[in-house]
């Protein structure tokens, strides 16, 4: 079984930017935020706003820099922080968008699907 793809449009929080970020976003349940390459994520007009270190999958921490922005997908949209990553970065769209949109990942299938209505328990 594949890993699971999306098309995804990343923009500055105001919605202004004349050339966001689109691109296949590798689908990441065990990543919080969003990445993307930095360089990519400026030229859509998304704003560093402060550094945090990572884990990465290796165990090693890392330090990047990272921002807010607007992140649309499965025909919704949310607001979520995006790491700027290397530039030979594969885009990831991590758990906290997906759950914003109440959109889950199928165990079975690895496909995504909309729940009916986001929970609030």
């Amino acid at each position: 079984m594949g890993l699971t793809h999306v098309t995804a449009r990343i923009r500055d929080l105001a919605g202004t930017t004349a050339s966001p970020l689109e691109a296949e976003f590798l689908v990441d349940t065990g990543s919080i935020d969003c990445m993307a390459p930095g360089e990519k994520l400026r030229a859509a007009g998304v704003r560093p706003e402060g550094k945090r270190v990572y884990e990465l999958a290796s165990g090693q921490p890392i330090e990047y820099e990272y921002g807010f922005a607007r992140v649309a997908f499965f025909g919704d949209e949310t607001v979520a922080q995006v790491i700027f990553g290397p530039p030979d970065t594969e885009p990831i769209l991590g758990v906290v968008a997906l759950e914003n949109t109440g959109v889950v990942v199928d165990p079975v299938t690895r496909e995504l699907k909309r729940l009916p209505a986001k929970p609030l328990k």
